[in-house]
């Protein structure tokens, strides 16, 4: 585009010294009245040994405006020029008579690739008197600066075409970023559909087995075999349960549907009754818990049911992400931190990555563990606990080391009541 219009300027501008040529040249055939004192008549009124040329007839300052006049009419008023006007000698040396001010040092340059020569040869109009006679002359003018006449000229073109790329170019980006969007989605919900089943077919599997085994006849006669499968057929349809409001959460979370019972609470007897709950647990894998609570202050304005549901999913974590033949242990403490109060849990477990600490709170991660039936789950979890967190006026802090455990802060506000 550049390239077209250096040529299309080059092209105006060797109009415009034609047209300004042909103005200068229409005068060219006028001669100086006859001296009287050499003896030749007036009335005879041109003198063959005095023609008179453009030079004499014209100022620098009048060529300069009929040339401004011209590139202006052409639109080149941006356009920056130096001309000169010279005779040719009886030697084909050229001899200038008039110049602009800047005439000789643009002409003298050699930077070809900026500057734009022409010119034009002057002499008068066929037919006129004295036609030969007259000094051939040369109207010479320079265009210099000539890229930055272009880029100037182009100055709005340019920035369309960049503003277009710029377009293009995001475009481009949105494009990209909402097929790995795409992708990330697809991936998570085939990962959520395959754990999904997983935690829907274990149950129902063992309660299929349950069921057969009360069918058979020594069974029927033995009480205590027929409420050992009674037991195990309402503790797996409690899991199902589980998992179902696990499932309904997560829904009225990401459509903010869920009610929270706002209620000064006692955060360390939350804590105790958690604990308890998970005595058998961690009895069953040599676990252990321990708690130590330096916090003077502990009642803050929080839902207790949906506080102990956060607890709990931390300590289950702790619990389920234990390294292999290693006794998971958990210890809780807590600590006032001004006007708030911090519960840590920490554990000694495997510990996560950089990249999975970064993403743990996304709805639906899960940091892959390999095929451990004691880590399946739908990676609602912890989404669960910042979101509830967070809606009642607190912030959740995780760290970790991969291979040495995790650790996670609660922060709330304490209670004015």
């Amino acid at each position: 585009m550049a390239l077209v219009r250096q040529e299309q300027i080059k092209f105006q501008v060797a109009k415009v010294v034609n047209e300004v040529s042909d103005e200068l040249a229409g005068y060219n055939s006028d001669f100086q009245i006859s001296n009287p004192r050499r003896g030749w008549p007036e009335r005879m009124g041109w003198d063959p040994i005095t023609p008179k040329t453009i030079a004499s007839r014209y100022s620098v300052q009048d060529i300069d405006h009929k040339l401004r006049m011209a590139f202006r009419k052409n639109n080149l008023s941006s356009v920056s020029y130096e001309f000169g006007l010279a005779s040719i000698g009886l030697f084909g040396n050229n001899e200038f008579e008039k110049i602009s001010p800047g005439f000789l040092a643009v002409a003298a340059s050699e930077d070809s690739a900026n500057t734009f020569r022409i010119s034009r040869g002057l002499s008068s109009y066929s037919g006129a008197m004295g036609e030969g006679l007259a000094a051939t002359e040369v109207l010479t003018v320079v265009v210099y600066d000539l890229q930055e006449v272009v880029l100037r000229s182009l100055g709005w073109r340019i920035a369309a075409s960049i503003l277009f790329t710029l377009i293009i170019l995001l475009a481009f980006y949105v494009t990209v970023r909402t097929l790995l969007q795409q992708k990330k989605l697809s991936e998570i919900k085939n990962d959520f559909i395959n754990n999904m089943t997983h935690e829907f077919k274990t149950p129902l599997a063992t309660i299929s087995l349950a069921v057969d085994a009360m069918r058979n006849e020594k069974v029927m006669q033995d009480k205590e075999r027929l409420s050992y499968f009674n037991g195990i057929i309402k503790e797996e349809n409690q899991r199902m349960n589980r998992q179902v409001e696990t499932i309904l959460k997560a829904s009225q979370l990401e459509r903010n549907e869920i009610e929270l019972t706002l209620n000064p609470v006692s955060l360390q007897a939350i804590v105790q009754q958690v604990t308890a709950n998970f005595g058998l647990q961690l009895e069953h894998v040599q676990g252990q818990i321990r708690v130590e609570w330096k916090a003077a202050a502990d009642r803050i304005v929080a839902d207790e049911i949906h506080l102990s549901n956060l607890i709990t999913n931390l300590i289950d974590n702790a619990i389920k992400y234990a390294k292999e033949g290693v006794p998971p242990q958990i210890t809780i403490r807590s600590y006032e931190q001004g006007k708030k109060v911090a519960l840590v849990i920490e554990d000694n477990g495997m510990g996560m990555t950089r990249d999975t600490l970064k993403r743990i709170f996304e709805k639906f991660y899960r940091a892959h563990t390999g095929n451990r039936h004691n880590v399946k789950g739908f990676g609602l979890g912890l989404s669960y606990v910042k979101t509830v967190t967070e809606a009642m006026g607190g912030q959740v802090k995780a760290d970790s080391t991969l291979g040495k455990g995790s650790q996670f802060t609660l922060i709330f506000p304490l209670s004015l009541y």
